[in-house]
């Protein structure tokens, strides 16, 4: 069976791995004699590998009854491999159910704190521009003290030219009378 790939952030088993990989290297059936005669054509003790054939004793009752004790062994060896493959598959289908409202969890989130965040953002905008305007009146009341005291100096300042006039007039009159 074919599964579709994962969403990101998901799991999904055998990513990355072959299926030798994820089952684990599949037993060497010729190589051992636990496994002789299982699930081969061949007839016990013969090996095509080997050069050199075995001899072979003759079946016995209770060989064969060996054989369908192992037929046993390996139908509940298959189940439970099965059984656990299944719960793998749930785990697996569980933390990605799970990542699911994580990510649906944080979106809304997002979503909320993005709200508040421009809320917040449009008071403090409100509250600078309502401050700009008092410092701009009062700016605008010391610009225009500004403007009177620099009239006042302009007028003091006309003054004192004139004064300074007087007072030279008066003195080019003391430096042309005769001494006496």
């Amino acid at each position: 069976m074919t599964r579709p790939p994962a969403p990101d952030g998901c799991l999904s088993p055998g990513v990355g791995m072959s299926r030798k990989e994820h089952e684990g290297p599949e037993p060497e059936v010729g190589n051992s004699p636990f496994f002789a005669g299982l699930g081969r054509d061949d007839p016990p003790g013969e090996d095509p590998d080997r050069s050199e054939a075995l001899p072979t004793a003759p079946r016995s009752g209770t060989e064969v009854a060996l054989d369908g004790q192992a037929s046993r062994y390996f139908a509940s060896l298959d189940a439970s491999v099965g059984g656990l493959q299944q719960r793998a598959q749930q785990l697996i289908d569980r933390v990605n159910d799970s990542r699911k409202e994580d990510h649906t969890v944080m979106s809304s989130f997002r979503e909320s704190l993005l709200l508040k965040v421009s809320g917040l953002a449009e008071q403090l905008e409100e509250r600078l521009f309502h401050l700009y305007g008092l410092h701009n009146e009062l700016i605008q009341e010391r610009l225009q003290e500004l403007a009177e005291v620099m009239e006042r100096v302009g007028q003091a300042e006309a003054e004192l030219r004139q004064v300074c006039r007087t007072v030279e007039a008066a003195y080019r009159d003391l430096c042309l009378q005769p001494e006496t």
